[in-house]
């Protein structure tokens, strides 16, 4: 029974449960699906587009936003709430360029990301944002590593080399959790696993996908063509047909 224990952000359950909390994960798994993939040079956003109405301007509805130029932030839950905390996060970006003269690191700008989530836990009067987020870029160090960080309603933060956020998400890590192999992590294996994994739970093929690239000492991220997409498609399709073919003549003999 939850009556009595998710009225106010601040009350715990007897069993130590956050209610508000815990439906804030709700939103976010009932958000469209965000991929992250690492590579060595290279980091991969791959998101569900969902469709828009008719007369809707469809490059007003993004789910990956530039927050420096050697960030990124995709993110999957609330539009609403997403827009206030990447306000926030650009913010502290430009801050961070100011004050110390040189740019924020992925780890401290994820950690203030997910700061901010924990902060909207604790506190009366408020709820906390109903989003995940994936952080990506590279440290402007000298050694350029690239880096994956994930932040929840929670406010906990952790590095990965894949993940993924949003509808489904189990479904698509399981998938990244099997296919995923660092030494052969390249640009083009990134984008292919990063398709692959979203085909797995998005309906309509390409046309709901959209992927984003990062390069090392590029500006911000690169947005793929669509026809790219449809292509490579197209091609995955082409390929598992195959293999089923050669699977049922096995079957056969």
């Amino acid at each position: 029974m939850t009556s009595g224990y998710d009225r106010a952000i601040t009350v715990f359950s007897p069993d130590g449960h956050l209610f508000q909390v815990e439906y804030a994960l709700e939103a976010v798994r009932r958000g469209s699906t965000a991929v992250g993939v690492r590579a060595s040079d290279v980091i991969v956003l791959g998101v569900e587009k969902k469709s828009t109405a008719a007369l809707q301007e469809s490059r007003t509805v993004r789910k990956v936003c530039n927050l420096d130029s050697h960030v990124a932030l995709a993110f999957s839950g609330l539009t609403a709430d997403a827009r206030v905390l990447v306000n926030k996060a650009r913010m502290e970006c430009q801050s961070y360029r100011l004050t110390v003269e040189d740019a924020v690191s992925i780890e401290y700008i994820s950690r203030y990301v997910a700061r901010i989530q924990q902060r909207y836990t604790q506190r009366g009067g408020r709820r906390p944002f109903g989003l995940s987020t994936l952080i990506v870029g590279f440290d402007d160090d000298g050694r350029g590593a690239p880096h994956l960080y994930q932040t929840d309603p929670s406010g906990s933060y952790s590095e990965w080399t894949a993940n993924a956020i949003g509808r489904n998400s189990k479904t698509v890590r399981e998938y990244l959790e099997k296919h995923y192999e660092e030494e052969k992590m390249d640009e083009k294996a990134a984008i292919r696993l990063t398709v692959q994994a979203l085909l797995e739970v998005v309906e309509s093929g390409s046309k709901n996908i959209q992927i984003y690239i990062m390069r090392q000492g590029g500006s911000g991220t690169e947005q793929l063509p669509d026809a790219q997409i449809t292509e490579l498609v197209n091609q995955l399709n082409e390929e598992k047909e195959l293999a089923k073919s050669k699977d049922s003549k096995r079957g056969n003999n």
